[in-house]
């Protein structure tokens, strides 16, 4: 394997199995994940999503699971009592000194307001995730984040046509956040590598719909954080074609545009931090069927 794509890939899967569409129960999603981290492929895999209302069912479920040597990271979805949930991680991370932790957690905010509000109740240790509308103008919400030194969230599609935002609304939340510099997190609708037409359920019956790629959106903050304009970022947005992305060398090309792996090192930890998946197979199958992995 290419050094360039182990770049751009670690540790870039946060596990969301609870939510739709797979819509796990507890116990079969948990299972998963420690299945996961000891699969050949668990480099790839980063934190196991859950709301902290259901922190309780994952205690319950993570019985004799948790390992004794390297704990699970885990990004917590607040609910509406934020000082509440507080006090229930921090509990939950003194049961499980040194077999889980929670060390991020995410929010909708409604409000820049609700940012700031947020900012001042964050205890210190915790890195925060601001869900963010991407339809629109995300500039003004980006800057309120930069300014609260808090982390955006964008949700790239759902199980909907009607939610899945242009490419240009990505390209400027990508180049937004890169300018501000704050660091992201994509979210629902990235199950394949590259945009194409696909399914937006696992239902037999399910609707298709035109589907943005984690690997274009990915290669698209690694481009703007090295200048790459907007309307380059586009282009890369909407690329389907796998002949296109070379990875060799230690250097991704991209339709002559090259980022090298170092590039790549600094954009996954420094602009483009990770994206919450239901699936953690699925994605790794369309990597191997495009010979990546």
């Amino acid at each position: 394997m290419d050094y360039a794509i182990r770049a751009l890939l670690t540790e870039l899967i946060d596990y969301a199995g609870l939510f739709p569409p797979a819509a796990l129960d507890m116990a079969t999603a948990v299972y998963n994940y420690a299945a996961y981290r000891q699969s050949e492929h668990n480099w790839m895999l980063a934190r196991f999503v859950v709301p902290v209302a259901r922190l309780g069912e994952f205690e319950s479920a993570s019985a004799g699971l948790l390992p004794q040597d390297k704990p699970w990271q885990l990004s917590a979805l607040l609910g509406n009592d934020w000082q509440n949930d507080f006090v229930c991680i921090a509990a939950f991370n003194e049961r499980h000194t040194g077999r889980a932790v929670i060390d991020t957690v995410e929010v909708k905010a409604e409000s820049a307001v609700q940012i700031e509000t947020l900012r001042q109740a964050l205890p210190a240790g915790l890195t925060a995730y601001v869900e963010i509308p991407i339809k629109g103008d995300s500039a003004a919400w980006i800057a309120a984040l930069a300014q609260a030194g808090l982390y955006a969230k964008g949700r790239m599609g759902g199980v909907t046509a009607e939610a899945f935002p242009s490419t240009s609304e990505i390209a400027r939340f990508i180049a937004a956040c890169v300018n501000a510099e704050v660091p992201f997190k994509a979210s629902a609708g990235l199950h394949h590598p590259l945009r194409g037409e696909y399914r937006l359920t696992y239902a037999t019956d399910s609707a298709t719909a035109t589907m943005h790629g984690f690997l274009n959106v990915f290669l698209a903050a690694a481009f703007a954080q090295n200048g790459l304009a907007v309307e380059q970022l586009i282009e890369v947005l909407e690329e389907r074609s796998p002949s296109t992305i070379q990875f060799e060398s230690g250097r991704v090309v991209w339709r002559g545009e090259e980022l090298v792996r170092g590039q790549l090192v600094n954009a996954r930890h420094l602009a483009a931090l990770a994206f919450g998946s239901c699936s953690f197979t699925e994605p790794l199958e369309d990597l191997q069927k495009l010979g990546l992995l």
